[in-house]
């Protein structure tokens, strides 16, 4: 994390980000690296790999890249008419929702279900302090740095919102621009404009490849999270089979009247004429 802070002063002393925007991240990355920081405590390699995503290839790209590109849509967005009100429709037309401001709430949505699991890892840190202080040094749970119990649910409920999150947004986008390039020259005659007229879209190249790019970044965090929900359900299927063969183990050692495969017959009759007796 402090390696992005060093960044970020970079790229503001480069010109590439204001000063505004370089003490904001300043001031509020503590508070993302304090939120996500806490999941990441629990997660596995797919949810550090989903976390590196979120950060750097999302966040960090928003903020660098991403709005400088969508800063002049709507001042360059041109129509070849003096109509009244007909550039704001047919912008409204093409543009119905702004996918910076779109991508910027695709990634609030996306990172709020990490609040239940530090919502939940608090509160159990909270009863688990307080059962120590009242049991002589005991613990609440046999493993209170592990995913068990609710935790686990918990944190399963969050990596499906996670990825239902990016699908929706995915789904949302491919609606609206329906995963096409953006073109140079646009026809526009919805009212109240009289006739058809030309509209210009200011840098349509650069602005779908940004579109592509958010599209590939969201399938990587759901693939993460789907592998990650699988990966986390195929762990608690083996901990509770091997559980159960344990059990069946230690069930069978404590059988007296268990049959020796290793001993002979009268030895094994022997055995149970003993335990009857006794």
């Amino acid at each position: 994390m402090s390696e992005l802070l060093i960044e970020f002063r970079r790229l503001r002393f480069e010109g590439l980000i204001s000063i505004r925007w370089t003490s904001t991240l300043i001031l509020n990355w503590t508070s993302l690296q304090a939120l996500l920081g806490g999941v990441n405590k629990y997660s596995t390699m797919f949810g550090r790999v989903w976390l590196y995503v979120v950060i750097v290839l999302r966040i960090l790209v928003y903020v660098v890249a991403v709005q400088q590109v969508w800063d002049d849509d709507w001042q360059e967005f041109i129509c070849v008419t003096r109509q009244t009100g007909c550039t704001n429709v047919c912008y409204d037309h093409f543009f119905p929702i702004s996918p910076i401001r779109l991508w910027a709430l695709q990634i609030i949505l996306v990172t709020s279900p990490s609040l239940m699991v530090v919502a939940h890892t608090k509160y159990r840190e909270m009863k688990d302090k307080k059962y120590t202080t009242t049991h002589q040094g005991k613990h609440l749970h046999a493993a209170p740095g592990k995913k068990c119990g609710g935790l686990w649910y918990t944190y399963m409920l969050s990596l499906v919102l996670r990825a239902g999150f990016d699908a929706g947004f995915l789904y949302i986008l491919y609606i609206i621009y329906h995963f096409e390039m953006f073109s140079r020259v646009v026809k526009c005659n919805v009212s109240p404009c009289l006739n058809t007229v030309d509209c210009y879209i200011s840098r349509p190249t650069e602005k779908t490849i940004f579109i592509f790019y958010m599209v590939v970044t969201s399938s990587i965090c759901i693939f993460m999270c789907i592998c990650e929900i699988f990966y986390l359900i195929n762990k608690k299927v083996c901990t509770y089979k091997r559980k159960q063969q344990n059990q069946k183990t230690v069930n069978y050692r404590m059988d007296p009247l268990r049959v020796d495969p290793k001993a002979s017959s009268n030895q094994n009759i022997s055995n149970v004429h003993t335990v009857i007796v006794d």
